[in-house]
């Protein structure tokens, strides 16, 4: 997420939710894998976007949750 500002060793304060818009920083399961990204909604269709530039938008293939939407960071400096 280091185009979000969150490095590796940052604590992530995240409420439990299912629901989310687009936009947030959700952690969220998708195809059996659990991951922290950003969550973009458009036109009925849902994607999960990295905050790196390096790596490429996630779109899920047969299963998607949202488990928490990501609400603070407090960066340990690690």
């Amino acid at each position: 997420m280091i185009d979000a500002h969150i490095a590796d060793g940052d604590l992530v304060i995240a409420e439990r939710t299912t629901k989310a818009k687009d936009g947030d920083i959700v952690i969220a399961e998708i195809d059996g894998e659990w991951t922290m990204k950003y969550l973009r909604q458009k036109a009925g269709r849902v994607w999960l976007e990295p905050a790196n530039k390096k790596y490429k938008p996630i779109y899920p293939t047969s299963s998607f949750s949202i488990g928490a939407v990501v609400i603070g960071v407090i960066v340990t400096g690690k």
